[in-house]
């Protein structure tokens, strides 16, 4: 079938897609666009990042190969000749046995998804039959392969099986019932220690946290040696966190290799190798002036723990397949400010709070179910602003609502200034406004939950 104009078609097999495209010939022979990136992503074939091209040629008609579920994808066509293909999904899930199956001429192209079994019989003699792969061949490499006369999977090969020519290895390919499914690639946890890294996992049971006494992600040998063919998805929830102690000269070489160096390392083996990484912001990028924040401000970090998250971002965003969540004020398991004031609260104390700070609070388990949507959903690559909802409110009025919640009367708590509260300390500067615009996040249809409902749930009320 001769077509005029370039088409992407969806297949019984999810993520199996089949590409016919213009093929333009005189007496001379034809010329196509075999890959086309920006044509073939903007009809929706995944931008896969290819590294290698292979060209199997087949000397005769009848030439047979496979049923094999290499862990990788691959963009598979003909450069002469015609073939029958055939796939069986051999990924694990409701999916799983799938059949599919076209004829391929020069027109004909398809993208096989990693884990879906692969295979072509050569229907004309000196058939090449092409394919492009987005990871390297590796010696040693095993995966599932199907026996190309499973009754299960009843391909309807043209040419009979028993005059077809197979390899010995092919033929001693195992029946569907006796197939190990491939499992997905995992998700890998980084700093999954902390407060939002055990958040992570909480919701991600299946994911391999690691923290740095594991994997030092700050030591590029470490970093390029890490097994990634193993995984697919990248979420750094690690990070050097103390603010004042970044001005000091220990704690600005920590701060800089955790917040810059490290997710700078982690963007570059995410390009590598085609992962999708996931990195944790904050509001310190910014100077606080402007009363809210969206995704397209400029920064301007004001001390050193801002300067390296800010280069954090920066190095993160030359992923091609990455989310940067920026986010304020973050809560979770462990110390933080509205344990403190829970613990003051119950011990009768009357703290002083600053009151001429102002934002919203952000709970690891809100940044956590922010993630797994975006995931999910397939939203477009790029930083989104992530805190819980809700009014704007100082640490003071935080620092009141949790008294109020523990019994206590919003009057115990003193209001103050930052200058008040930070002379004769060696404190880094802080945005005055850290409030993030959710908007964008809001337009992929996540709804955030307000932030004093969760400050409730989180105190057990």
């Amino acid at each position: 079938m001769i077509v005029s104009e370039l088409t992407v078609e969806t297949t019984t097999i999810p993520g199996l897609l089949v590409v016919r495209m213009p093929v333009h010939g005189d007496d001379r022979g034809w010329f196509k666009e075999n890959w086309q990136r920006a044509k073939m992503t903007a009809l929706g074939l995944p931008d896969f990042g290819p590294v290698q091209n292979n060209i199997s040629f087949n000397t005769r008609r009848g030439a047979t190969r496979g049923i094999h579920a290499e862990p990788w994808d691959k963009y598979v066509g003909v450069a002469t000749g015609r073939v029958f293909a055939a796939w069986v999904d051999l990924r694990a899930g409701d999916s799983f046995g799938a059949t599919f199956s076209v004829e391929i001429d020069p027109g004909v192209a398809v993208f096989v998804p990693r884990g879906v079994g692969n295979s072509y019989q050569a229907l004309e003699d000196g058939t090449a039959y092409t394919y492009l792969v987005n990871d390297h061949w590796r010696p040693g490499v095993t995966y599932p392969a199907l026996a190309l006369d499973d009754a299960t999977a009843s391909i309807p090969w043209p040419i009979p099986l028993t005059e077809a020519d197979i390899s010995e290895k092919d033929k001693a390919n195992p029946t569907l019932d006796a197939v190990v499914p491939m499992q997905p690639r995992r998700t890998l946890v980084v700093g999954s220690k902390g407060q939002l890294g055990r958040a992570l996992l909480d919701v991600l049971p299946d994911a391999h946290g690691v923290d740095l006494d594991e994997f030092d992600i700050t030591d590029p040998a470490a970093v390029a040696a890490f097994p990634w063919s193993e995984y697919g998805t990248i979420l750094n929830a690690a990070a050097f966190t103390a603010v004042d102690v970044a001005e000091t000269p220990e704690g600005r070489r920590s701060s800089w290799a955790a917040n810059a160096v490290a997710p700078a390392l982690l963007a570059q083996a995410a390009i590598e190798h085609g992962l999708t990484l996931v990195h944790y912001s904050s509001d310190y990028v910014f100077d606080g002036t402007a009363e809210l924040h969206d995704e397209s401000e400029g920064f301007a970090p004001l001390g050193v723990y801002a300067q390296t998250k800010a280069a954090g971002d920066i190095a993160v965003g030359v992923a091609p397949r990455h989310y940067v969540l920026r986010t304020s004020w973050v809560v979770g398991e462990g110390r933080n400010f509205v344990r403190t004031m829970q613990s003051l609260a119950e011990n009768g104390v009357s703290p002083s709070v600053v009151d001429d700070q102002y934002g919203r609070l952000t709970f690891t388990t809100e940044l956590a179910r922010a993630t797994l949507h975006l995931l999910a959903v397939g939203a477009p690559f790029g930083t989104y602003n992530v805190t819980n909802a809700g009014p704007t409110m100082s640490w003071c009025d935080i620092a009141r609502e949790v008294f109020v919640l523990c019994g206590r009367s919003a009057e115990d708590v003193c209001a103050t200034d930052t200058a008040t509260y930070g002379a004769g300390k060696d404190l880094s500067p802080r945005p005055v406004h850290s409030t993030l615009d959710l908007s964008r996040i809001e337009a992929t249809g996540f709804v955030p939950q307000d932030a004093r409902e969760a400050l409730k749930a989180y105190l057990g009320l």
